[in-house]
């Protein structure tokens, strides 16, 4: 063998060698794809996925920022210096840690049986990438997962763990293949990816037919019989069994909620999976039923969140659940949906809600765009959808609200699968026929907040200078448990908006481009 041969084995060796080494630095930038102007995807596919550098506090007089824009920027980071200039612009904020509100719990979004089959629909090399770009510190960071126990909408089928009629004991109890080939797996990855603990809350959809007073998974339909019963005591063992099968498989959960949408199976025809609790129901099932069976389970310290429904039901159903003590001594949080957000202010409903329970956590549970019969369901690339849910996460979080959690993690490119035909759209679409998916505006908007605002992170003022309350910026200031300062700037206008942003250390002369979310981050 020659002196070039030789030479071509050592590059190859070497080049092996590299592939072989996991990438730290370098973030690595959107590939991007375009669905019409402005409307912008970034693709991932098994041999390329854009990544974020994992995140350094800049150095003290310091600060870095993150930007995505409308014009096309993802998370592109910056960075840059604090002035002790007298040239303030008119509009400044400025940060007050004397006010301190709500702390962080965290953000994420729900493994539904859908959003399992998409995610495994890829090849592997492809599914990591798109777990790392939620979970891991080279992505979003989420930290909150939450899981539909047994079937719900975004399921190829209706099903629960018991559909053997009349099984009080529930000794036909077990996890089907959606739990133990689909969902468990993916779990055990994100988790084994992400670098601080990851919260997991299940919630149910509906209970086994044979307990329901209609006798099927959908409808209108309530637990047969009243709290107490053999009905209520069976449903509330259903959470233990559910959450012993999962410990078996190494999994144990920070929450559950009482019911998803409980008002959902009080509607006539209600079209899928639903179990219908009023306020007083929940109260009294939490109180004789769910509240004592949690207690006196290995599971005691599981916490119990009510409502997990549209916030229009605030401060009634909480008042209804949290004035009565043997209901409210079981209780930790209250659940937040938000497709009713456009009737139910939230000043007079959240707002009120923590005045009077201010112990009590409120998470928004469930958020998606395309459920609305107006709205179509995907919409590949659109910015505006970002807006919605960064305006709603602001929104929530300077209202007391401790997080946030997504709907399905991924979709496909038709929006499900559902088995109702129920499609909405999601931060990523997955198109598993090209082994590849696209990470959308709203994703970006997502990791604004998730990667820099981490779980005990507590809300403080951020005030605007007197001229110019008016301003169309929208914003929101965190102390990080390491004492950094995060603060989040989304301009929905259609104008650039200059600004300036203030603290003990000095003055950032900023502008928020139009149609732009931005994260400064800084140490003081």
């Amino acid at each position: 063998m020659g002196g070039t041969g030789t030479l071509g084995w050592l590059l190859l060796l070497l080049m092996l060698l590299l592939r072989a080494v996991p990438r730290v630095a370098g973030a690595r930038p959107c590939s991007p794809k375009y669905f019409g102007r402005d409307a912008m995807v970034c693709v991932c596919s098994a041999t390329y996925c854009d990544t974020l550098d994992p995140l350094v506090l800049p150095p003290p007089g310091t600060y870095i920022k993150y930007e995505s824009s409308k014009a096309g920027k993802r998370l592109e980071r910056s960075q840059g210096s604090f002035q002790h200039s007298l040239h303030a612009p008119d509009l400044v904020l400025t940060l007050d840690t004397t006010q301190r509100y709500q702390k962080v719990k965290g953000f994420g979004g729900s493994i539904t049986d859908a959003a399992a089959i998409n995610i495994l629909s890829l090849p592997e090399a492809a599914q990591d990438h798109l777990l790392r770009s939620y979970f891991s510190e080279e992505g979003l960071e989420y930290n909150l997962i939450r899981l539909p126990m047994a079937s719900c909408d975004f399921s190829l089928h209706a099903y629960t763990y018991d559909d053997v009629p009349f099984d009080y004991e529930l000794a036909h109890f077990s996890l089907r293949d959606e739990d133990t080939k689909l969902k468990i797996p993916l779990l055990h990855r994100a988790i084994a990816m992400s670098k601080q603990p990851v919260s997991l809350y299940a919630s149910p959809w509906t209970s086994p037919a044979w307990m329901k007073t209609n006798e099927a998974f959908v409808g209108k339909g309530t637990l047969k019989g009243q709290a107490g019963d053999k009905y209520h005591k069976t449903w509330a063992n259903y959470f233990i069994r559910f959450l012993d099968e999962y410990a078996k498989h190494n999994l144990t959960f920070w929450a559950v909620t009482a019911e998803n949408e409980p008002s959902a199976g009080l509607i006539n025809n209600y079209p899928f999976q639903c179990l219908g609790f009023t306020a007083e129901q929940q109260r009294d099932f939490i109180a004789r039923d769910l509240g004592p069976a949690l207690a006196n389970s290995s599971h005691h310290n599981v916490q119990l969140i009510i409502l997990d429904d549209n916030r229009l039901h605030l401060p009634h159903w909480a008042k209804v659940v949290l004035e009565d003590e043997e209901a409210a001594r079981y209780v930790h949080g209250i659940g937040i949906h938000w497709y009713l957000d456009f009737i139910g202010p939230i000043q007079d409903t959240v707002v009120p809600t923590h005045e009077l329970f201010p112990n009590y956590f409120i998470l928004a549970t469930e958020a998606c765009i395309g459920a609305h019969f107006w709205e179509r369901d995907v919409i590949l690339g659109c910015w505006e959808r970002g807006n919605q849910y960064s305006h709603s996460i602001l929104t929530n979080l300077n209202h007391f609200v401790s997080g946030w959690t997504d709907w399905n993690l991924a979709l496909d490119l038709e929006g499900g699968p559902n088995w109702v035909k129920n499609y909405v759209d999601s931060p990523i679409i997955v198109d598993s026929s090209e082994g590849i998916f696209y990470k959308q505006p709203m994703f970006y908007h997502m990791g604004h907040f998730s990667k820099f605002i981490p779980e005990g992170s507590q809300r403080v003022g951020l005030i605007a200078s007197k001229e110019s309350k008016k301003t169309e910026l929208e914003y929101t200031a965190f102390l990080r448990p390491d004492g950094a300062v995060v603060v989040v700037v989304l301009n929905r206008s259609l104008q650039n908006i200059t600004f300036g942003l203030a603290d003990t250390v000095g003055l950032i002369s900023a502008v928020a481009p139009a149609s732009s979310i931005q994260t400064y981050l800084w140490q003081r």
